[in-house]
């Protein structure tokens, strides 16, 4: 089977890798064809220093090579999902569109199902989520994570192809939980980093994981997700992964800003974006977000570290 995954970030570059030794043939979409021509003569990823691509991994810089492809793996960042299939889904051939980005989109406040059903009404869905590093996926160490799709006859057909000895999918319908557990972790990732960063301590974190989480399930459930999601790998999983480790990019960000360090990185952080639409998002259903909303500010600089830390400490106390 010849499977297209469209992004040459780390995670698109991981999942490529994960196919091809699953026995795929892989298209490797970049934005960049000089990017794509020296990757394919160098079988190197520059967004994975050290790992080398398999033979059966073929960079591209033409979209319309992939015409054959019979799935799609859509891996560009959240923000830029919108833009890409305005611009392109003309060009993708009609089979199902796998979306792999962790992020809601901050201009709209849509999931990434929302944004292809506006812009690749053609194309039937799912998401690809969960806890899972790019540089691990690439290795080939033992990873498993949430495929959703409304429709379960081709949810088991993707997972069946999707998954290797190595990479281990489990299904689910509900892709408005899968989606905002996905997205979600991400705000409170930075928040974990953020009270490392400061010094503050793991009961701290714990305390700040717990409840974020809380949150997640609260404003989740409220736009239709599934409780159970939230207790499985697209939620509890990822948020345990992301808010424990510096090679998660969004933990990442937050401990550099609780060490008083430069914010920007050079490197797609999605939870940036997402803890502005997360508190949107909460406004508009009446959900209560500390968490979310202490950390927007802190990236937006509208308060500091110790003045969150305030802000939630003096909150009024309350029944668990």
């Amino acid at each position: 089977m010849t499977i297209a995954v469209i992004g040459a970030g780390a995670f698109g570059t991981a999942l490529a890798c994960a196919l091809a030794d699953g026995g795929h043939e892989v298209l490797l979409w970049s934005r960049s064809a000089q990017q794509a021509k020296t990757s394919a003569a160098m079988r190197t990823a520059p967004r994975l220093p050290g790992i080398a691509l398999p033979k059966s991994v073929s960079p591209i810089g033409n979209l319309a090579t992939a015409a054959n492809a019979e799935i799609l793996l859509l891996a560009v960042p959240a923000q830029k999902t919108a833009k890409f299939l305005t611009k392109h889904a003309s060009q993708l051939p009609k089979v199902p569109l796998v979306l792999c980005a962790k992020g809601i989109d901050l201009q709209s406040f849509q999931l990434q199902t929302d944004i292809a059903a506006t812009h690749a009404p053609n194309h039937a869905v799912a998401v690809l989520t969960g806890p899972g590093f790019a540089t691990e996926i690439a290795q080939g160490l033992p990873t498993a994570l949430t495929l959703a799709c409304e429709d379960t006859a081709l949810g088991k057909t993707l997972q069946r192809h999707l998954s290797t000895d190595r990479l281990r999918l489990y299904l689910s319908t509900d892709t408005i939980g899968a989606q905002l557990g996905g997205a979600l972790k991400n705000v409170i990732a930075i928040g974990a980093g953020i009270v490392i960063g400061a010094g503050l301590g793991e009961s701290a974190r714990a305390a700040l994981m717990t409840r974020g989480f809380a949150e997640m399930r609260r404003l989740g459930m409220a736009m239709g997700g599934l409780d159970e999601t939230f207790n499985g790998l697209s939620g509890l999983g990822d948020l345990a992964l992301t808010c424990a480790s510096p090679m998660s990019r969004n933990f990442a960000q937050g401990l550099a800003i609780g060490a008083g360090e430069t914010q920007g990185s050079g490197k797609t952080v999605e939870g940036i974006a997402t803890a502005q639409a997360a508190c949107a998002l909460a406004k508009r259903h009446g959900i209560d977000m500390p968490v979310a909303q202490v950390v927007a500010a802190i990236l937006a600089r509208k308060i500091t570290v110790n003045e969150a830390m305030d802000a939630l400490l003096t909150r009024p106390l309350k029944q668990e």
